[in-house]
């Protein structure tokens, strides 16, 4: 863990670098585009009049760009970077091409310069992550450590580009590291706090969106409209990741390269500048306006619609965007359309809301969207209301949809994902609670044809010993000095070298258990040997056999954890006393 951890602390320093270069970039090719300009600050289009050409083309020109990127290039780039880190992590080893760490950032800052409807986000994790993962290569490391290394460096990325280090971490735990255990907590946690001193210098150290102080007025019952909003950003979670799948088979019917598909996207995008120049691009600017309130009605219906939809079938190209940020818009847009019609608690808090609910239900990561919302605008106050619609709209994407945005493109090619954990089972039962007592041993100098015998004479109405099929072999002193198997005493019998004695047939040195170990323990060890049963035999006295445990035997645990979820019982029930002068019921 601490080997690791000290490997982290490079990689969240150059992650934030990178967060910063990408940002740069970004504002670069938006000014060049839109301003005609050369600025590295980072500005959305849509805040001034444009040539509706520009608006029009630019995008086209910028699907063009990423389409020739990913064909020549790496098809990796295209996407939002978040499957295709998943993809990375838990099918490839935690292996990234280097070509992927030059041409993800490049072909994001193209996209979302040219107009694209997308965040910054999504690509700095799979830059992040892929500047995490080369590292790990050049180093003698697990494919388990090249993991931690690789969401270390994603988590970096993303806490430098929105000053969100828990967040960050909690968006690792939710959708990257598949476990929760000290040797990766730890690293990415350090890199986080490493990338966040970093980036203060770099992009400085305030909230990313301030929303006005004051003290919100809540009560039960803005909380109840707090589940019907997160029902809302449910829904809506429902509507983006529907219309972006929807979007990608319609696309996959067209009888032309994928290619040409972001371009094909780009007119989408370009025919939705025209009509809310303001959906182009990041947004931070909208999404801060949502926030503090300041938002008219006008651009908030047409943010709803047209961020959506534009997003969603552009995302669906194959092009080069991330999720948080649009998510962002869009929930904030919701809410903002809802304080039009709820009661005014404090200025976009109705935004934050919904911006939390949209993001945990379009990700399927609540905590994620509770802790963004909360470290984007410190509004601490509003925490209770934040879980309320965030774990509503998380219910309801649950309910209503069976992957995510996420999980479900890797679904679709072929792969199981599940984003599910709960307490193994195997490792709550130990193995004298399942194992064989009962067990015919043999001495060393007994042949192999006696001991065959002595299986076949044995007492069919004994169950342990017809299924047994592995056989402690005993010394003079009856300790255990190697175990044969049936299979190896029919062999020897259909050899013709029945005589020979089962100490010399059977295994020395055998793989042994203990009876107080637990069960995932015994698993590990049997995939380690290649063995499906051990003997086990007594912790103080190695020699002693006291058991035989199988394969068979491991599957207790989980028929356990089945009949916990599945079998039902009434535990306590009502006794009533009644007077004896009552005649009784029925």
């Amino acid at each position: 863990m601490l080997v690791i951890t000290a490997l982290a602390l490079p990689i969240g320093a150059v992650s934030a670098c990178v967060a910063w270069a990408l940002l740069r970039l970004i504002g670069i090719i938006t000014n060049a585009v839109f301003y005609e300009r050369f600025n590295t600050h980072l500005v959305a289009p849509g805040t001034g009049h444009h040539n509706p050409v520009v608006v029009l083309f630019a995008p086209i020109a910028g699907g063009l760009v990423i389409g020739l990127m990913a064909r020549y290039g790496s098809e990796k780039i295209r996407g939002h970077g978040m499957p295709e880190a998943i993809e990375a992590i838990l099918l490839g080893g935690s292996k990234v091409q280097p070509r992927v760490a030059v041409l993800k950032p490049i072909s994001s800052a193209v996209a979302i310069g040219t107009g694209g409807p997308f965040g910054a986000e999504g690509p700095i994790i799979m830059t992040g992550g892929a500047l995490g993962s080369l590292f790990a290569q050049f180093l003698r490391l697990t494919a388990d450590e090249r993991k931690t290394l690789l969401v270390a460096g994603s988590a970096a990325g993303m806490a430098a580009t929105f000053n969100t280090p828990f967040a960050a971490i909690m968006l690792a735990v939710e959708l990257l590291l598949f476990e929760w255990r000290p040797r990766s907590y730890v690293p990415v946690a350090a890199a986080v706090c490493v990338a966040t001193v970093v980036r203060y210098p770099l992009l400085g150290e305030g909230v990313l969106f301030k929303v006005p102080s004051g003290a919100l007025h809540l009560n039960a019952w803005c909380d109840l409209l707090c589940v019907a909003l997160g029902v809302a950003a449910g829904l809506l979670a429902l509507l983006a990741t529907v219309l972006v799948y929807a979007a990608e088979d319609g696309f996959r019917k067209l009888p032309v390269h994928w290619m040409w598909w972001p371009a094909i996207g780009g007119v989408i995008i370009g025919v939705g500048g025209l009509i809310v120049p303001q959906a182009l691009g990041v947004g931070y600017d909208i999404i801060g306006s949502e926030l503090d309130g300041t938002i008219g009605l006008k651009l908030v219906v047409g943010i709803l619609i047209v961020k959506t939809v534009i997003w969603s079938l552009s995302l669906g190209s194959g092009t080069s965007g991330g999720v948080l940020a649009p998510m962002f818009m869009i929930g904030g847009a919701l809410g903002a359309l809802a304080e039009h019609v709820f009661p005014q608690v404090g200025p976009g808090f109705w935004a934050l809301v919904a911006l939390a609910g949209v993001l945990g239900g379009v990700m399927r990561s609540p905590f994620t969207g509770v802790v963004f919302a909360l470290e984007l605008t410190h509004r601490f106050d509003a925490l209770l209301p934040l879980i309320i619609g965030a774990s509503t709209a998380f219910a309801v994407s649950v309910l209503v949809l069976k992957r995510s945005v996420l999980t479900e493109k890797i679904a679709r090619r072929g792969f199981h994902l599940s984003r599910e954990y709960d307490v193994d089972p195997l490792e709550i039962l130990f193995v004298g609670e399942v194992m064989e007592s009962n067990v015919l041993t043999f001495e060393a100098d007994l042949s192999a044809a006696d001991a065959l015998h002595s299986i076949s004479d044995h007492d069919p109405a004994n169950v342990a010993q017809r299924r047994q099929m592995l056989y402690p072999v005993l010394g003079p002193d009856y300790r255990l000095v190697a175990v044969v198997t049936r299979t190896q005493l029919e062999t020897a019998a259909h050899d013709g070298s029945s005589d020979i004695e089962v100490g010399a047939l059977g295994i020395a040195d055998p793989i042994v258990t203990h009876a107080d170990e637990t069960l995932r323990h015994v698993a590990t060890r049997m995939a380690a040997g290649e063995v499906d049963r051990m003997p086990v035999v007594a912790r103080d006295d190695p020699g002693r056999v006291v058991g035989i445990i199988s394969l068979t035997m491991l599957l207790a645990g989980r028929l356990r954890d089945l009949q916990e979820a599945r079998d039902v019982e009434r535990v306590l029930r009502l006794r009533v006393v009644r007077p004896r002068w009552l005649p009784p019921r029925g």
